[in-house]
């Protein structure tokens, strides 16, 4: 047996894996889509860290029930030989990577609004004491069924209501989450580099404002569309909690900006779709160049791919660039 067929072999010992298909994915999980003979299909991730994809299984069935985010249905999540792995319903739909581009400009409003939902719903039902990365869940199994549950106690996350960082000095935190992403930019960003620690320096912050969820790739990128609708968000994994203006900065930045090159009347649609929810938080100047140098380099150090069809090389590299001209 593959790994796969040996973590549904454990968790539907009833049903009888008829094919496995790899899915190409990010750099810390592998994906793979099952069809059992019955016809059912679902989805399986695997990844090295067990805890971290724990923490994913949770919030992503945290998110589920307390949003009208259309997040896939964990079926069960664990450990077996010291990978960590979460199997999941497959939900509908293409890829909004894909598809985005192809969208008229009402439906394209339409997926942008949604966003502004989706996150200010987030905010609204996520809030953390302090900043930084989500605690990680205590290790065990947990089945669709509620057998061998395993609880989020008091050390990793208490039910999504503490965090494991717990710094509490917002500008400090900041500072270093901006610096961080400043030193992993390759040698082609360095023309920009002084300016960027310059502009983090001289940044002008609230004062230790609220705490909530940082969805970390909440974007169209880990999105599937169907009938020109977002049918299901799918990546929940290294999750932050921060102002939430922060947030605001970043997604709006994935959904306005990546695919087009008017970005204004999406924004438009974001911003709406937010304060649907709750009030625009404050969004200082420095979260915007926060945003853009954080979504620059992948967790892989590669300068990423913006649009779609995806600019690569040089390409890329501009892209980024004038965003953060434009800011600076």
């Amino acid at each position: 047996m593959n790994p796969v067929e040996r973590v549904l072999a454990r968790e539907f010992p009833e049903r009888r894996v008829a094919a496995t298909a790899r899915v190409p994915n990010g750099n810390h999980k592998r994906t793979a889509v099952a069809t059992f003979a019955d016809g059912g299909e679902v989805v399986v991730q695997t990844a090295a860290d067990a805890a971290a994809l724990a923490l994913e299984a949770a919030l992503s069935r945290a998110v589920r029930e307390r949003t009208t985010i259309p997040v896939p249905r964990v079926l069960a999540s664990g450990a077996l030989d010291g990978v960590g792995y979460v199997v999941a319903e497959r939900a509908p739909g293409d890829e909004l990577h894909e598809r985005f581009v192809s969208l008229d400009s009402a439906a394209q409003r339409r997926v942008a609004r949604s966003f502004g939902v989706g996150l200010g719903q987030l905010h609204e039902r996520f809030s953390f004491d302090g900043y930084g990365r989500l605690g990680r869940p205590a290790r065990g199994r947990r089945r669709a069924d509620g057998g061998s549950a395993a609880e989020f106690e008091s050390e990793p996350v208490r039910g999504f209501d503490a965090v494991s960082a717990g710094d509490d000095d917002w500008e400090a935190w900041f500072a270093a989450y901006a610096r961080e992403g400043i030193a992993a930019l390759p040698p082609a960003f360095d023309g920009v580099r002084e300016q960027l620690e310059e502009a983090v320096a001289a940044a002008s912050l609230p004062v230790n404002p609220p705490s909530h969820l940082y969805p970390w790739d909440f974007r169209p990128g880990n999105a599937l569309v169907a009938g020109e609708r977002v049918s299901a968000v799918l990546d929940w994994g290294r999750p932050i909690a921060a102002a939430p203006g922060l947030a605001v900065a970043k997604v709006e930045h994935l959904v306005a900006d990546w695919y087009v090159e008017d970005g204004a009347p999406l924004r438009r649609a974001f911003r709406a779709g937010y304060e649907s929810v709750r009030p625009l938080p404050s969004v200082p100047p420095a979260y915007r160049v926060a945003a853009v140098v954080r979504s620059a380099v992948d967790s892989a150090g590669e300068v990423t791919r913006p649009g779609y069809p995806e600019r690569t090389g040089a390409a890329a590299v501009d892209f980024h660039r004038a965003r953060l001209d434009a800011l600076l």
